[in-house]
């Protein structure tokens, strides 16, 4: 991971630093996304209580998330923490510098495919960054709707057509919901009543929802979208149909079994 930027960091900021040196007062680091300039790691400050050998937390080589505790622009001494980072800063943090690896990636192949200066990628990445919180999330949004999510950077037809085609390659992340659903219904159709609600379920929802038969009455309802949120959104309306619609005349559960991601470029 390495995520440059020219000046140094804030107080108070968390970075990622690749530990280069360590001697019995703590390590040395350098900064990823700062240019690899150097900063210190006290031994006080790599894990609570009384530390007897620095090399037993952390190893020449490794990638920490650690916080910034006092930057001295004069000097540019660069005092750091790996015991004040938070299990959440360290996930947020890592989640970012992936995301930035693989924008910066595809910045790359779009500026070779599409012939752009360094000027001009640096406009369109300006551009990417007034929208999203991240390049990478920008080409997310493209490949989920179509370039016309970036039409008011008014980039050249080439550019967009090369951006188009370098979107088309990223696998979407997606996220999927499943439950077992035990329905049943008393008429003397009952069977075939069942079959066309669950089949007009899967022919609207156009791929998004499996539902596969287990055993009567039991199925299995699975769910697949982009996200969590929305596959939530998806569920709550088919479990309420399906319950309107064969529990009068017999029976209708849910029991949910996981939800996980399930693929991500």
């Amino acid at each position: 991971m390495s995520i440059e930027i020219s000046e140094l960091p804030e107080k108070g900021e968390i970075i990622i630093a690749t530990i280069v040196k360590i001697n019995d007062h703590g390590a040395y680091v350098s900064i990823d996304e700062y240019n690899k300039i150097q900063g210190f790691l006290h031994i006080s400050e790599i894990a609570p209580g009384w530390i007897r050998s620095v090399s037993k937390y952390v190893k020449v080589g490794e990638k920490k998330v650690l916080l910034v505790k006092h930057v001295n622009e004069k000097s540019k001494d660069i005092d750091l923490s790996l015991k004040q980072v938070s299990n959440d800063q360290k996930k947020k943090k890592l989640i970012y510098a992936k995301k930035y690896e693989k924008g910066k990636k595809i910045v790359q192949t779009i500026q070779e495919k599409a012939h752009m200066s360094n000027v001009e990628i640096e406009k369109f990445e300006e551009g990417l960054y007034s929208k999203y919180d991240s390049a990478y999330d920008a080409f997310i949004d493209v490949a989920s709707k179509g370039p016309e999510v970036i039409s008011d950077l008014k980039l050249a037809e080439n550019v967009r057509d090369v951006i188009k085609e370098t979107c088309s390659k990223i696998k979407l992340p997606v996220v999927e919901i499943r439950g077992i659903l035990e329905i049943s219904n008393k008429r003397f159709n009952g069977v075939d009543i069942i079959k066309k609600i669950l089949s007009t379920i899967i022919k609207s929802n156009k791929g998004s929802v499996k539902i596969t038969y287990i055993g009567a009455p039991k199925y299995r309802l699975s769910i697949i979208k982009s996200d969590f949120k929305t596959a939530e959104k998806t569920l709550k309306p088919i479990l309420a149909d399906i319950k309107k619609q064969v529990e009068k005349k017999g029976r209708f559960n849910f029991m949910r079994e996981y939800s996980k991601k399930t693929r991500e470029s």
